[in-house]
């Protein structure tokens, strides 16, 4: 029988996995990831490990393109939305809470899509010994999060559902590499992350559930793009073509999770059961819906949360930094996802 691997095993893979939800981190900076098409049009492209590129790679959407991708890879969300802001990138993926960061900080950005999958890999992680079953007994412990992150928010949601606010924990804002030590070493009482890393705790017997974001947090992943690109009407024509193939990339996925599980694991370094738990639990629901008036909605109650509690500085109207242009006739955001295997 195989043995769980120790907390050390997952480190490298952990540090190198960058994730669409993270928040803030030191490794700011893209670095190049080749380029992909032909023409005159180039189309720099933001991503993360693991994320668009190689999703549409798997799926065959990067085959007869009639404009350049320029690939950067970054380490999480928010130093991607900077490079959005600078307009050294034209468009890239990132999860639902650090758009509201950039928002808070004046960045000259805009949501051009959106999918809707599952928040069950949004999770509250305790050890497997803990004696806690439910958040509320959080109260005076430690949880680790990133900042910034999606968990922030998850975090934050959670503990109001259970009639805690955030200074009722001592919040540890880690990285998710150093939480993972700190959690797997006994440091903290309780780590709140997202998938795959939920999916490896879970996999290694490391922790289990305390609860999840499903029916707390909004479920939304964005592809946000430089506003100047958008004013460039050859820039855009490709951000719409590019978007689409993006779109389709995302429910081959669905229908091909053993596959993809298999080139996500390669790419990422992550063992392939934890990769397709991921993929089941996350990744696979997702579907493509509007940027519509509910997603703004939605956005906004998560900036007005972080506002309140003085996390961003200044109010956020989330309705100015978005772009309805691509909507076409997808469903709304309040759609349901796929549900997940």
């Amino acid at each position: 029988m195989r043995r769980p691997l120790a907390p050390a095993a997952f480190l490298l893979p952990l540090a190198l996995l960058l994730t669409a939800c993270g928040g803030a981190s030191s490794a700011g900076t893209g670095s190049d990831g080749g380029t992909d098409g032909k023409g005159s049009v180039t189309l720099n492209v933001g991503d993360q490990k693991g994320g668009s590129e190689a999703i549409l790679r798997a799926a065959g959407e990067l085959d007869h393109l009639n404009y350049k991708i320029k690939w950067s890879t970054f380490t999480s969300g928010p130093p991607l939305l900077e490079a959005v802001n600078a307009k050294a990138v034209d468009v890239g993926g990132v999860g639902n809470t650090p758009p509201v960061f950039a928002a808070g900080a004046g960045s000259d950005i805009s949501v051009v899509a959106a999918w809707h999958g599952t928040s069950k890999g949004d999770a509250i992680l305790v050890p497997n010994g803990s004696k806690f079953t439910q958040t509320s007994q959080l109260k005076g412990r430690s949880v680790a999060v990133a900042q910034g992150s999606s968990a922030h928010y998850q975090l934050v949601a959670s503990l109001k559902a259970a009639g805690l606010s955030l200074s009722d924990v001592k919040v540890k804002y880690l990285q998710p590499a150093d939480a993972l030590a700190a959690f797997t070493s006994g440091k903290v009482d309780a780590w709140a992350v997202w998938d795959p890393y939920t999916s490896q705790v879970l996999q290694a017997k490391q922790g289990r559930v305390l609860t999840t974001g499903d029916g707390i947090t909004n479920g939304l992943t964005f592809q946000v793009a430089a506003p100047a690109a958008l004013k460039d009407a050859k820039k855009a024509a490709a951000i719409k073509d590019y978007l689409d193939r993006l779109r389709r990339a995302t429910a081959w996925v669905y229908d091909h999770q053993e596959e993809w599980a298999k080139v996500w694991a390669k790419d990422t370094r992550l063992p392939y059961e934890v990769a397709l738990a991921s993929v089941r639990r996350t990744n696979a629901t997702r579907v493509a819906v509007a940027v519509d008036q509910p997603l703004i909605a939605s956005e906004q109650k998560i900036a007005d949360a972080f506002t309140e509690l003085k996390l961003i500085a200044r109010k956020v109207d989330f309705g100015e930094f978005v772009d309805r242009r691509y909507n076409g006739n997808l469903p709304a955001s309040t759609s349901a996802p796929h549900a997940s295997s």
